[in-house]
């Protein structure tokens, strides 16, 4: 980064004071998890100084709160929210006026886990066995996967096994359960108590916007210019996982130390957070109204949604344009130079 500090440092003696002092505007966020790898594109951007470049500071409201995120969206203390896709049907449903405007993750982080050494290979073959969830919570997306093959609930014993890697672990070991429905978090945990695991979730169900950033339509236009700065920051933050996981990773490790106490947990968490981030679209962030609409249709069919919401009605791809207007050449070149720095 010394030539582009240089650079910088040029600019700054040629300009006037006051065109050069440039006071940041907050965008106030709020998400599952205060800065994590999982969400690397907001590390990777302020390592590389990309939201201070577009005027913007970001501060992560506490996650751990029991009022739905959404909520901070309508009163006002955030500005953007991530919610996954249940999360967004549900405000959507309830008439409380949001768009989404940026799709960060484009695949499910839960799925449908067997043993390394199983002998299953599909969900049909599940047909008849005992399924395990990590919690009650991963039922819907088993329905999910089943009906994606045609099957149902119906078609299958289903068992609470818990949280915890021990707890896993001794499930497949104990093989009281022939595969289980969980969450990336869960594979990892899995993997450090000594059980890999092979996925045999339906691609179309893996295809999911697990997580986008929804705004208030009530202020779109008041939060226009900082919140495309953001996204364009957030999104350059993304593209550095195509471009160096080893650089990645050592950004990582020095904004989430705690994240890589264990090398290999770091490593995995890392390669499960590029997978859910790197985009399926052709632009990052792009909206994906198919998707929306197969979601819910699945949704219905297992009953968990009463009926299919018009997806024009909350879906706002304005935003995205502007959040891709950057440079993948000037990225890899401050990406290299951060990494001649500091690796």
């Amino acid at each position: 980064m010394k030539t582009f500090r240089n650079m910088t440092v040029v600019l700054a003696m040629s300009l006037p004071a006051a065109g050069w002092a440039q006071e940041l505007t907050t965008i106030n966020v709020i998400n599952p998890l205060p800065r994590s790898t999982i969400f690397y594109p907001l590390i990777a951007g302020e390592a590389l100084g990309y939201f201070e470049e577009e005027g913007v500071e970001v501060n992560l409201l506490p996650s751990e709160t029991s009022i739905p995120y959404v909520a901070f969206v309508q009163n006002g203390q955030a500005d953007l929210a991530i919610l996954d896709a249940s999360e967004t049907l549900s405000a959507v449903g309830a008439g409380t006026g949001i768009q989404v405007i940026y799709e960060a993750n484009q695949r499910a982080p839960e799925g449908i886990a067997v043993s390394a050494d199983s002998d299953v290979q599909s969900i049909e073959e599940l047909a008849g066995t005992t399924v395990g969830l990590v919690t009650d919570r991963d039922r819907a997306f088993l329905a999910q996967a089943l009906y994606a093959v045609d099957m149902s609930l119906d078609d299958v014993e289903t068992v609470v096994v818990g949280e915890g890697g021990p707890t896993l672990a001794a499930a497949f070991r104990d093989q009281t359960v022939s595969a289980i429905s969980g969450a990336s978090s869960d594979w990892l945990a899995l993997q450090a108590n000594g059980i890999d695991v092979r996925m045999i979730t339906p691609e179309e169900v893996m295809l999911n916007p697990a997580g986008s950033f929804v705004i208030s339509e009530e202020r779109m236009d008041e939060l226009r210019g900082p919140v495309e700065g953001f996204l364009r920051a957030w999104s350059k933050g993304a593209y550095v996982g195509e471009l160096d996981e080893e650089a990645l990773a050592e950004i990582s490790r020095q904004a989430v130390p705690a994240e890589w106490e264990n090398e290999e947990f770091g490593q995995n968490f890392l390669a499960a957070a590029i997978d859910v981030t790197l985009p399926q679209t052709e632009q990052f962030g792009g909206l994906q109204p198919d998707v929306w609409e197969s979601l819910q249709e699945r949704l219905v069919a297992i009953g968990a949604m009463d009926e299919v919401v018009p997806v024009d009605t909350f879906l706002d791809d304005s935003f995205v344009g502007p959040a891709n207007d950057w440079s993948k050449d000037e990225v890899a070149d401050e990406l290299q130079a951060w990494a001649d720095e500091n690796m």
